[in-house]
């Protein structure tokens, strides 16, 4: 029987502790009660929260040393969230470091995907926030092509493990659904420039292109979770085809709003104090039963016959 692998990819300012990462734990779950019980399911979440945390701390203590450090407001706020947010940001842009958060991943991966049967299991990605960008750009970016990029091994290993990707492009498992939540992923909408590193979209199309013929004219299901409340989050269905796919011919993007269940928040939806529930709405995804079930039914119609 076939086995459905579904990866997980964690966002910004996110940090477990303990042997395994917990961060899907719940979304695990959830699925687990939408998906039929005789299928086959390997849950995998990926974790790359603690790469940048060293720096983090030389960059505090710098910051701890400055005379007028006590006089800041929201220094809690500071020198937690906002510093590891935008710390965790700024460090995967450098290729430097980013490619130490790819070498983490891709390990992961590869060692999920040791003894998946490529012929016959499917592939389904799950990302939140920032991890969309990291998906595409591991994926998809052409700024780990040269064979002196500090990354480059580690991608193209990943790439030869996904059909229609890399150099060995008819093997590897089969990518059969994504999804993406909270995701700012519009941002590759405007560095899609001639010359640019991190151009997504010729990897891409082959990608698309490829899958579509191997599954007989199917499009490629694609579901972005948008909160309103969600500062980060932006549609895609409009921008993504646009993108790589202006004819429609080898992707399906339904972007999808999710209910924010605070009466406050509903209360002051149109006010600049929703901002104060920003961050609530950004992790909702992972606590949602209405995305959960989504993801499962297009899992389901996905891998059916």
């Amino acid at each position: 029987m076939a086995t459905d692998y579904i990866i997980f990819i964690h966002g910004l300012n996110t940090r477990d502790e303990g042997v395994q990462p917990n961060y899907a734990d719940e979304m695990t779950q959830m699925l687990k009660q939408h998906l039929e019980p005789n299928r086959t399911v390997r849950f995998v979440p990926l974790y790359w929260g603690d790469i940048g945390e060293k720096a983090d701390d030389r960059l505090l203590k710098q910051i701890q040393k400055s005379p007028v450090w006590d006089r800041v407001w929201f220094r809690k706020f500071r020198e937690g969230p906002m510093l590891r947010f935008v710390g965790d940001a700024a460090l995967y842009i450098s290729r430097h470091m980013g490619s130490a958060v790819i070498k983490a991943i891709s390990e992961q991966a590869i060692q999920a995907l040791t003894k998946c049967n490529a012929k016959e299991d499917r592939l389904h990605l799950v990302t939140h926030s920032w991890g969309t960008i990291i998906l595409f750009d591991a994926l998809f970016s052409d700024r780990w092509d040269e064979e002196d990029a500090p990354g480059h091994a580690f991608i193209e290993t990943v790439r030869n493990a996904i059909f229609g990707m890399g150099s060995n492009r008819h093997e590897g498992i089969r990518l059969a659904s994504v999804y993406t939540m909270g995701s700012p992923i519009v941002l590759f909408y405007l560095m899609n420039v001639d010359g640019s590193t991190h151009d997504i979209t010729p990897h891409l199309e082959e990608l698309l292109s490829r899958l579509k013929e191997e599954r007989g004219g199917k499009k490629l299901r694609w579901c972005n979770f948008v909160n309103p409340g969600d500062p980060i989050a932006f549609p895609i269905a409009p921008l993504l085809p646009d993108l790589v796919d202006s004819s429609g011919e080898f992707i399906e993007v339904e972007d999808i709003i999710t209910r924010n269940t605070s009466l406050l928040f509903r209360l002051i939806s149109q006010n600049p104090l929703a901002l104060v529930q920003g961050g609530t709405a950004h992790d909702s995804y992972w606590h949602s039963q209405a995305v959960a079930k989504k993801i499962a039914e297009v899992i389901i119609s996905s891998t059916s016959a």
